[in-house]
């Protein structure tokens, strides 16, 4: 008997109403990792070598509170969830990986990954959703060049191949998106020899990663003859009193890290607005071994005001249920205090907040032990972030499976099932 078999059929029709969904994911990587004792977990009991020097505030949740450096975000908690009890960091190792896939590996070290590499988050949404606008990329990342190259990572297309790939409209980027003295005629010309430099491309192509290009030479094209986009990213379109709310930060890069570039969380808003699925942006340098308590006087008020200025805009403007938001880094920090002032890497342990997406917020999830080192109640994995996200955006990560290069079907996540508290 002819037809698709019975898991294909399924798979078929819980895909089918995800073009026309509204749904979208902001993700904000904090390159470095945070110390999540210094967040959202303060342990003032603790003896004075592991409680640091911040105090705890309450927040708008009754009994739930956070760092005296997080006061907007305080007051805006009832749209959020802190989780104390993050774990699946394969080892103390830098790397963005883990936050952008939810998978256990590095893109350091593609052991034990598919040929191409695992997808990211916005690759996957960008393959089984495409964007709401035909004009606007699917996948758009915000992040810098840096001299630790993982801090630099939007997340990668993996053996979902170019075309799903994150397009990165800041820095250098910009001034690709204009024509300047190109005619419209002149490009066609152009886009006409690169087509056949890329069928020659292809045809002596063994890997299979060239098979996107096609699709992603459109969509370039398309966005070059377009003014979606260019809108999209131009700031002085925004009202001045949005703008001042979000700020400006500090648009140079951290050291080797991100910059504190408070104008990103805007331009996320404004992209997942216009139409793109996933936006996510890098965020400063947390990798406090000294100094950790300037480094976060440095780093958390503008974290503070860039996130719950993003929280605040789309719940104004009636996208915040739509809109996914995540910020998190690869791993914790140790309890103790070294004899710099710093806290170390600490893979045992760490913190995330989500907000939005039709959450049920207001509440935290996961408890560490008095010291903040081993997770006492609820461990929370990357995996179970991601089964919850994709869940939220009406994707089963345990039924929809993608293609790797040679055609073997994987699942989203490795198991892991939705978070119950929060759906």
């Amino acid at each position: 008997m002819g037809g698709a078999a019975l898991p294909q059929l399924l798979q078929a029709e819980q895909l089918a109403g995800l073009k026309n969904s509204r749904k979208s994911v902001i993700m904000i990587y904090m390159a470095g990792a945070p110390p999540h004792q210094d967040m959202y977990d303060l342990k003032m009991d603790a003896p004075s070598e592991i409680r640091g020097e911040f105090r705890p505030i309450p927040t708008n949740v009754d009994g739930l509170e956070i760092c005296e450096l997080l006061p907007q975000l305080a007051g805006v908690m009832d749209k959020c969830v802190p989780i104390r009890s993050l774990y699946g960091a394969p080892n103390g190792s830098h790397d963005s990986f883990m936050c952008y896939t939810g998978k256990v590996g590095s893109t350091l070290n593609m052991t034990g990954q598919p040929p191409g590499g695992w997808p990211s988050i916005g690759a996957v949404m960008s393959n089984l959703m495409g964007s709401k606008h035909e004009n606007i990329p699917a996948f758009v990342g915000l992040a810098p060049k840096a001299g630790h190259p993982p801090y630099g990572s939007s997340g990668k297309p993996g053996f979902l191949g170019f075309s799903h790939g994150p397009f990165k409209p800041s820095g250098p980027g910009k001034k690709d998106l204009v024509l300047d003295q190109l005619s419209a005629a002149r490009l066609d010309e152009r886009k006409g020899l690169l087509e056949s430099f890329d069928q020659f491309r292809k045809e002596a192509d063994q890997s299979g990663l060239m098979e996107g290009l096609d699709e992603f030479h459109q969509q370039a094209f398309g966005l070059l003859t377009s003014s979606e986009l260019a809108h999209a990213l131009n700031l002085e379109n925004e009202d001045a009193k949005v703008r001042e709310r979000y700020g400006k930060g500090d648009p140079k890069n951290v050291g080797d890290g991100a910059p504190r570039n408070l104008e990103h969380f805007l331009l996320a808003r404004r992209l997942v607005e216009a139409g793109a699925r996933c936006v996510t942006l890098n965020f400063g340098r947390w990798d406090f071994h000294s100094r950790n308590f300037s480094g976060m006087r440095s780093h958390a008020p503008l974290f503070d005001q860039g996130l719950s200025a993003l929280i605040t805009d789309l719940e104004e403007r009636g996208m915040l249920d739509d809109t996914l938001v995540i910020a998190w880094g690869e791993f914790g920090r140790t309890p103790n205090i070294n004899k710099d002032a710093g806290r170390d890497h600490w893979p045992r342990v760490g913190g995330a907040l989500l907000a939005g997406g039709g959450l049920r917020t207001g509440q935290v999830i996961g408890s560490t032990d008095r010291l903040g080192g081993e997770i006492e109640d609820r461990p929370v994995h990357f995996g179970e972030v991601f089964a919850t996200l994709y869940h939220q955006l009406g994707i089963n990560a345990n039924e929809v499976t993608i293609e790797d290069l040679s055609g073997r079907p994987h699942y989203l996540v490795d198991g892991y099932k939705p978070m119950r508290e929060l759906i």
